[in-house]
């Protein structure tokens, strides 16, 4: 099998693989292959396939230098530039980006038998020539996936159906799961919360997307939030429709001039991430095939600039962009979805609020946002603990290398009988 042939973000692309099925090992090993890899992500995403749940993949290599007068073309430049340190961690973080959190238990081992080269330096490689090359092992062990939402603990129930998910950084699952966990808590309808749960498979097309997006402009935090509104939207499915839409949406397709042309003059000011909250309302009524939702949304687009003026006349001092969040949000919740209010009962209603409602409105949306930020300001703090905590073990396993290399400079001499130095 050519282990290098995959298809792009999910496995080795070959039959003979795929007729082993998936779940079916207690064991994948895979040694002295790990430096010849092009698409380790893909390769490592395979062996979690066809482990078992509780199954462990055992990665094993030898010292860079093992074999390189035969095969050291063959191997990547990244391999052929790190040290041996380097290869474990560097091992250690496929298994990380393959599947996340489905892989447990991560663990390496120096092997190395007690003859072996103390290091990979130009001095050992010299004075060590004739000494056979360390050995190294990294293994882990596949995690149960969660087969129904667990109520106590729903982010982590939709962090293990998001470990296979193609497009998507491990970053971005981190920030989307646990919205989609409010939204499944917030949701008392039995039947929305299983479109919840079965729509995170639409996650990675949402993606694909995104992540053309100017990451400064739309910080991956909006991305998240757009992900999981969308995703947590009984009407959202993912069809072709609504992903068009989503792009013209986004400014990365020519907006349609009968809808997407005069949303965006009308919602000019406002900012970037109440715009993301208005598309996350707006998207997913497209693409129902429902004449009456067609309606809607002729409704909504038609009577968007008159109800944001109305806004505007009742408060006079209220800015731009508040006017235009309170009228185009209070648009969208009565109209947008079909049977709820017409067009003449939405004014009618608008032209009774007070000023003090619609103030009161824009505060309270404003404390969403602010909410939000907080949010976000503890998700940078837990990864910043995270990455400090990251960093610390691998101070440890450097100096637990560096301690048994040092060990192993003492060796039994057979011949003797004694515990001598390595000459």
């Amino acid at each position: 099998v050519d282990l290098n042939n995959v298809v792009p973000e999910f496995y080795v692309d070959s039959d003979d693989i795929r007729q082993l099925g998936n779940d079916t090992f207690d064991v994948v090993l895979m040694a002295n292959t790990i430096d010849f890899l092009t698409n380790p992500r893909e390769v490592f995403r395979t062996g979690w396939n066809l482990l078992k749940p509780g199954g462990t993949m055992i990665v094993a290599f030898t010292s860079r230098d093992a074999y390189v007068d035969k095969f050291a073309k063959a191997q990547t430049k990244m391999w052929r530039d790190m040290n041996d340190d380097q290869h474990t961690w560097i091992c250690g973080s496929f298994f990380q980006f393959s599947a996340g959190e489905g892989w447990e238990g991560l663990k390496g081992f120096d092997i190395s038998p007690e003859e072996a080269a103390s290091d990979d330096s130009i001095f050992s490689k010299i004075s060590n020539a004739q000494k056979p090359a360390n050995i190294y092992v990294v293994q882990a062990t596949k995690v149960t996936p969660e087969e129904s939402i667990d109520e106590s603990n729903p982010a982590k129930s939709f962090s293990s159906r998001m470990w296979m998910l193609p497009t998507m950084e491990e970053r971005d699952k981190q920030l989307v799961a646990p919205r989609l966990a409010r939204a499944y808590l917030a949701s008392s309808d039995e039947s929305d919360r299983e479109k919840i749960a079965s729509h995170v498979d639409t996650l990675p097309r949402i993606y694909e997307s995104l992540v053309k997006m100017d990451q400064f402009a739309f910080t991956f935090s909006m991305q998240a939030r757009l992900a999981a509104d969308l995703v947590s939207d009984p009407d959202y499915v993912g069809n072709d429709e609504q992903i068009a839409n989503m792009k013209m949406g986004l400014g990365l397709r020519k907006p349609s001039e009968n809808f997407w042309q005069p949303v965006g003059e009308a919602t000019g000011n406002m900012d970037p991430e109440d715009k993301v909250n208005l598309l996350a309302h707006i998207v997913p009524r497209f693409g129902s095939g429902n004449p009456e939702q067609e309606v809607a949304l002729e409704t909504f687009v038609t009577g968007l600039k008159p109800a944001i003026a109305v806004v505007k006349s009742k408060c006079t001092g209220m800015s731009d962009s508040d006017a235009q969040l309170v009228g185009s949000e209070l648009l969208a919740a009565e109209v947008l979805k079909p049977g709820r209010s017409t067009r003449e009962e939405f004014a009618a209603w608008l032209n009774e609020l007070t000023e003090a409602e619609l103030t009161e409105y824009a505060t309270r949306r404003k404390s969403f946002k602010k909410n939000a930020l907080n949010e976000l300001k503890e998700y940078q703090d837990k990864q910043q603990a995270d990455k400090d905590e990251l960093e610390r073990k691998r101070g440890i396993y450097q100096e637990q290398v560096q301690k048994a290399r040092k060990e192993r400079t003492m060796y039994f001499n057979d011949k003797t009988g004694k515990v001598e130095e390595v000459p």
